[in-house]
């Protein structure tokens, strides 16, 4: 049980940064620093939003429009963050 545990807190610990890059690549997007049409960046754009969309689309449809702002990614990770304490102080002294 330990085992799975583990594996669950390195998988929401990879997805934590996958959702700060995806955050991070947006700002560059929009500001013009990256360019969408280079194949390299389209690919890592197009990974990471496969990889984060599903998430953090029914925190958008929950959320009222905050006209440009999105704080989806802030609540997802608040949500991980509070997950991985949960397992902290809750699952692991269970299992050991």
């Amino acid at each position: 049980m330990r085992a799975i545990l583990d594996v669950l807190m390195v998988v929401l610990e990879i997805y934590t940064w996958l959702i700060i890059a995806s955050a991070i690549l947006s700002w560059l997007v929009a500001f013009n620093v990256m360019n969408v049409r280079n194949d390299f960046v389209r690919a890592i754009w197009t990974f990471l939003e496969r990889v984060t969309e599903p998430a953090l689309r029914p925190i958008r449809n929950i959320l009222p429009n905050l006209g440009g702002v999105d704080v989806s990614p802030v609540i997802l990770l608040l949500i991980i963050f509070f997950l991985q304490r949960v397992i902290v102080l809750y699952l692991y002294p269970a299992v050991i």
